[in-house]
């Protein structure tokens, strides 16, 4: 009686092999969706009921075979215990030890990519190799660099972790780095100076330099700044009432200062009025939030400068709120009449910010190396700004770029009654979308000018706010001449496609290389086995 049950247990053993192919089959299918979701070639929402969907395919292929190995104990018995068996239980070791030592080995070369050497680049145009300019910097780094890269939660390190683990791997042992959340530890971001996210402090003794992005560029760049440290000077303009760089004071711009002091700045006020002069070390003068207009002798001397290839950053507010009132504005008309650059007569009134409409919003942002690392995450606010226009520079050499604007939901508002709600006037009013700053550049004489129809926004009190103190900052860089030490040489990209371009050819190719060549494979495999079954 029990050899009859042993026998009709057998008999549907097939069943569960047939139960476990069809689990094993749903999950190399699922198993490939996850893959292909992993490679972002499609999304879903419910990812758990994906997971869910493998984990019972896999609970399901086992109980299959477990239930095949219960019904016919004597053939598993047979099977594992046979020359077949032996040799494929020595095969599959090799081939554990195998894939194993592969392992051992990719995983202390990601952990430590300099323990084997600099690794091989067999991409036909070197583009993981660091350009000449990069290397050579590596080499004549006179002491040890030490990179702190500020990146938040919200920001992929991958990039970057890649491209500072090729400078580690170049420099001899002269450069390291690490990570630094600045979310979580905002006191290390305002004593490096850090303005922004996805920013790399680079460290050399007491020398700090500071690259705006995670790039090869921007990094290079800096390791030529600290190993050929050069002094740069700015001057703050005073003496028409503008907030000092001093701390303490109702405005200020103290913590600009101090960013821009960690930067390797030297930041001195000017006053032209008693100095009749500008020092010759200026590389930028920033006029910010004077009270009074400038002297027709001050825009004089600003011109000659200027003309001579310096540099201006120029921020006004309203004549509303400075005690201009009719007086005329020297430096506005120098601005107007030599580079286009009109600071109109308004304060603009911005419906976006539907909190406080005398409050500007960076709706839209130019392109620009001022703007380079700014993104809609790091918006500029303006609050009692003027509105900037931009006509026919003096010089066919000038280039202008509009680097903040708002939206058509906004105005210049000419005539702002106390107690009275703004409303648009057409014909009175300057209609949106308004500039908030314009970059000028003339390419022949080097002369740059950055103006803002605003000064609050690089105060105190407005620095930290979004993106207000990168683009203060930024725009002093770029005034300064500080963006442009370096220029990697650039590579050509040979374009690369692996995805067939139809959607059909693509599911043909993963189901031939997923399904139709292991199971042809698994095919031959079986009908050896059969043939020599038969043959005893």
């Amino acid at each position: 009686m029990a050899k009859k049950n042993k026998n009709t247990a057998a008999k549907y053993a097939f069943i569960g092999l047939i139960v476990a192919l069809i689990a094993c089959i749903s999950t190399g299918l699922i198993g490939v969706a996850k893959g292909m979701l992993a490679l972002q070639m499609f999304t879903l929402e419910n990812t758990d009921a994906l997971n869910l969907a493998l984990q019972i395919s896999i609970a399901v292929l086992i109980i299959g075979l477990a239930a095949y190995a219960l019904m016919t104990p004597n053939t598993v018995r047979r099977f594992l215990s046979g020359r077949q068996a032996r040799y494929g239980s020595n095969s599959l070791i090799m081939t554990v030890a195998f894939v194993g030592i592969i392992f051992v080995a990719n995983m202390l070369a990601f952990q430590n990519p300099g323990f084997l050497g600099a690794p091989w680049d067999l991409t036909e145009g070197k583009s993981n190799t660091l350009a000449k300019e990069t290397l050579q910097a590596l080499t004549t780094l006179p002491d040890k660099v030490t990179a702190t890269a500020f990146y938040s939660a919200s920001l992929d390190p991958t990039s970057a972790k890649d491209l500072l683990a090729k400078f580690k791997t170049n420099s001899k042992g002269n450069f390291d780095y690490s990570f630094v959340d600045p979310d979580q530890d905002p006191l290390a971001a305002r004593e490096a100076g850090i303005t922004g996210d996805g920013k790399i402090l680079l460290s050399m003794g007491k020398t700090k330099e500071i690259a705006a992005s995670a790039s090869e560029n921007e990094l290079t760049r800096a390791l030529i700044r600290i190993i050929s440290p050069e002094a740069r000077v700015v001057y703050f303009l005073e003496g028409h009432g503008e907030p000092t760089v001093k701390t303490g004071g109702k405005l200020s711009f103290s913590v600009a200062k101090t960013t821009l002091e960690s930067k390797n700045y030297t930041v001195n006020t000017l006053n032209l009025l008693s100095t009749n002069a500008i020092p010759a070390d200026a590389l930028a003068i920033i006029v910010g939030g004077p009270l009074k207009p400038l002297a027709s002798s001050e825009v004089t001397l600003l011109k000659k400068y200027v003309d001579a290839g310096g540099s201006l950053v120029v921020m006004e507010d309203p004549a509303a709120v400075t005690e201009f009132a009719d007086s005329p504005d020297p430096l506005a008309n120098y601005l107007t009449s030599d580079w286009g650059i009109t600071l109109n007569n308004d304060i603009v009134i911005d419906l976006v910010n539907t909190q406080n409409p005398l409050q500007a919003v960076s709706s839209q942002i130019g392109v620009h190396p001022i703007t380079q690392n700014l993104t809609q995450n790091y918006i500029v606010i303006l609050p009692q700004a003027r509105s900037i226009s931009v006509g026919t520079p003096k010089d066919k050499n000038i280039t202008l770029t509009p680097i903040i604007m708002t939206t058509e939901k906004s105005w210049g508002e000419t005539e702002l009654v106390s107690g009275q709600t703004p409303a648009f006037t057409s014909g009175k009013d300057n209609p949106g979308p308004l500039n908030l700053a314009v970059a000028g550049e003339n390419t022949t004489t080097k002369g740059r000018v950055v103006v803002f129809g605003n000064s609050l926004f690089a105060t105190d009190q407005g620095f930290d706010a979004y993106g207000n103190g990168n683009m203060i900052i930024n725009s002093v860089d770029w005034a300064a001449e500080q963006e442009n030490l370096i220029n990697i040489t650039p590579r050509n990209q040979t374009p690369r496609a692996f995805i067939p371009p139809t959607q059909g050819k693509f599911i043909i190719m993963i189901i031939v290389a997923v399904f139709v060549l292991p199971g042809l494979i698994v095919f031959a495999g079986i009908s050896s086995w059969l043939t020599r079954r038969k043959r005893g």
